[in-house]
């Protein structure tokens, strides 16, 4: 994986400004995780293509519904797809919503080459493109919007940071994200920034790292294991780069009777990782009010389907390095908040999880000791 870090911030950007507003359930009403037609509002048609599923339960709990309802209060007409990993049907889906002449795309791909392909053919026939919490390395995409993903892996790592402090040379493994996804080298990047001292100094020692395929959570329990074993089954610590690895890592742990002893951390605040931090077996995630998100990306779509390039610039403040396509982005990046025990109470409380999701068996007292209800 890439260590050198490719994204850079030239500004706060307007995200700090973004009002979160009324969040969604958890879970999606479609189980499928798509939404094929227009909401029939009668406004441009915008089309939206999500990535899967599969590894990560915001596609379809957060990001789809929340789009849905930012797209539509602002005037326009979504077509919402989940390609589910697949990228030919990512691609089948953009042929189509640029057939039924989309005003504005949409996308967060499977993989950065399909993004950039897909891309090309939107810039064929005129149509913006906004990446969307993923940037396409060596596409053309017209704006970008995400968190500061960087922070994200700058959060991971200071957790674990602060969950290991005092105990010199402590072993850590590192389970990363998918190398086809330019977050995943950014959260890297970030977790390097906090984590790489500490190796050199040898407060921490690195005993392997690897990055999983597509987020791939059963291989990544499966890696996960396999270093483990190498190691002489002994590790004190795991940089997780998202909540779905964190829990496949929490199960091999449990079996070599180490859940709760070892820091695990994780991200995107997901129920699961939640009740984990709650249990103890998970020390922290990342929270990223994807509300932000769809709302910035809703205001940029309205703009660009209007042609109103100075609007879209005086949203998207912030830029953002493509080394492969040598280009900057124009870029809304926003702020990831990090979470451990004594902090799931916020994400409760803006309504992104429910208690009931979350507190129960193990975790039950300890909800009822933070007050959360």
């Amino acid at each position: 994986m890439k260590r050198k870090r490719t994204l850079a911030l030239l500004a706060a950007g307007a995200g700090a400004t973004l009002v979160l507003t009324a969040c969604g359930a958890n879970s999606s009403n479609n189980s499928s995780g798509s939404q094929p037609a227009g909401s029939g509002g009668g406004g441009p048609k915008v089309g939206v293509i999500l990535p899967e599923t599969a590894t990560s339960a915001r596609w379809a709990g957060f990001d789809q519904p929340m789009l849905q309802a930012a797209l539509t209060k602002a005037g326009l007409d979504p077509i919402i797809e989940n390609a589910q990993g697949d990228n030919q049907k990512f691609s089948q889906y953009a042929d189509s919503m640029l057939s039924q002449g989309v005003k504005v795309l949409i996308i967060a791909a499977p993989s950065g080459d399909v993004g950039a392909t897909v891309e090309r053919k939107a810039k064929q026939q005129g149509v913006p493109v906004i990446d969307y919490d993923r940037l396409n390395l060596g596409g053309s995409a017209d704006y970008y919007v995400s968190f500061d993903n960087v922070r994200v892996g700058e959060l991971q790592g200071t957790s674990l940071k602060e969950a290991l402090a005092g105990k010199q040379g402590a072993q850590v493994i590192e389970v990363e994200g998918s190398p086809t996804d330019n977050n995943a080298t950014l959260f890297h990047n970030g977790q390097e920034n906090v984590v790489k001292p500490l190796y050199d100094s040898g407060a921490l020692k690195l005993v392997a790292s690897q990055a999983i395929d597509g987020w791939d959570n059963a291989l990544g329990g499966n890696r996960f294991e396999q270093m483990l074993s190498a190691n002489g089954g002994k590790v004190d610590g795991v940089l997780a780069a998202n909540d779905g690895l964190a829990g496949a890592i929490i199960t091999v742990l449990q079996k070599n009777g180490l859940a709760g002893k070892v820091p695990v951390t994780g991200q995107d605040a997901s129920a699961a990782g939640l009740k984990a931090i709650l249990q103890g077996t998970q020390y922290s995630t990342v929270f990223k009010p994807i509300q932000q998100e769809a709302d910035a990306t809703a205001q940029l779509a309205a703009a660009l389907v209007k042609g109103d390039t100075a609007g879209a610039d005086k949203i998207a403040t912030a830029t953002s390095k493509d080394p492969t396509g040598n280009r900057d982005v124009k870029s809304v990046l926003l702020t990831p908040q990090p979470i451990t025990k004594n902090q799931v109470k916020t994400v409760v409380d803006q309504g992104y999880v429910k208690a009931s999701e979350i507190c129960t068996d193990t975790a039950a007292p300890v909800c009822a000791q933070l007050g959360i209800s």
